[in-house]
């Protein structure tokens, strides 16, 4: 007889979890780096703190490549400024207002999910990333029956 038996998911591995995604607003990527290694031995503590993880990844790649482009652009401005020596260069100042909105649009978002997600695993479920989910469950090996929260067994 086959029957879905829920993972058994204990109060402290449901704090560490809400723990992974709450302080990466404020600790980035080392907090959810240090409970992914406290914390191997749970299946849910790692699986959280491995999205929130790869969640900050993902976020100080992007904020890279803003400021890449941020100084590439400064940088072509002043070479190629007009005649004018002390006029400012344009660039600057319709670029800098939209790379400070682009990275206050990408805080909100990672402060957003950071809430929502640290709200799911405080419940004990075992939610996914849009797109990080599926990454951080090929990187631990999960299927998507244990990523769900349910296991087969024979009873």
């Amino acid at each position: 007889m086959v029957e879905n038996q829920e993972i058994a998911v204990t109060q402290d591995e449901r704090t560490m979890a809400t723990l992974a995604h709450a302080l990466q607003v404020v600790g980035w990527w080392i907090a959810p780096l240090i409970i992914f290694l406290v914390q191997r031995k749970s299946r849910f503590v790692s699986f959280h703190a491995l999205q929130a993880l790869l969640l900050q990844v993902a976020y100080m790649i992007l904020m890279a490549g803003f400021v890449l482009l941020c100084m590439a652009t400064i940088f072509a401005a002043v070479v190629h400024q007009n005649a004018d020596k002390s006029a400012p260069p344009v660039a600057f100042f319709v670029l800098m207002p939209l790379v400070w909105l682009g990275f206050m649009g990408m805080w909100i978002f990672v402060l957003v999910i950071a809430i929502l997600y640290a709200i799911k695993a405080g419940r004990g479920e075992w939610a996914n990333y849009p797109i990080i989910g599926r990454i951080a469950r090929r990187m631990l090996k999960m299927d998507q029956e244990e990523a769900t929260g349910t296991i087969t067994g024979n009873g």
